[in-house]
């Protein structure tokens, strides 16, 4: 069975957000705020294995609301986050990449809420750069937070 250029492409990108829907980890949490009925708030730091590169995960932390809508999946999570990617084994490119591409994105609220990274190629540098913001339907959150990743320069960052 031969595939479209146009379903090849659809299911590279079903592909990746698999990837990275599959590799999401929770690495831990700390309760911020009581609450009598339901889950309490929380700040929860989760682990992503960028799918385009070998040997580079990152670190998230964003806050969780609890209570009774936080349990029941209807709250709307705080537009803040932090990033932290680090080199956890050998770099590799599966193939080129993107100067800019998003990685991965995960719903904050019922209505049109993201939390969202974007892998950007410093080339000068040779260096991966990953931004992590909000957006929403109507209005975005300026938030935002920025790690880079040196890749040593005898592995070029190979670029489409």
């Amino acid at each position: 069975m031969k595939l479209s250029h146009l379903n090849r492409a659809l299911l590279t990108s079903a592909l990746t957000w698999l990837t990275w829907t599959a590799h999401a980890e929770t690495v831990g949490s700390v309760d911020t705020a009581f609450k009598l009925i339901g889950p309490d708030h929380k700040v929860v730091v989760e682990a992503y294995d960028d799918p385009r590169v070998n040997g580079v995960t990152c670190y998230v932390s964003r806050a969780k609301t609890g209570g009774i809508s936080g349990g029941l999946g209807l709250a709307e999570d705080k537009a803040e986050a932090s990033i932290a990617c680090r080199q956890v084994g050998p770099i590799s490119f599966p193939g080129p990449m993107k100067q800019q591409e998003e990685v991965f994105n995960q719903s904050l609220s019922i209505l049109f809420k993201k939390l969202r990274i974007v892998r950007m190629v410093d080339q000068k540098r040779n260096a991966l750069v990953y931004l992590t913001y909000s957006d929403k339907l109507i209005d975005g959150s300026p938030k935002n937070s920025v790690t880079a990743v040196a890749v040593d320069h005898s592995t070029p960052i190979p670029l489409k």
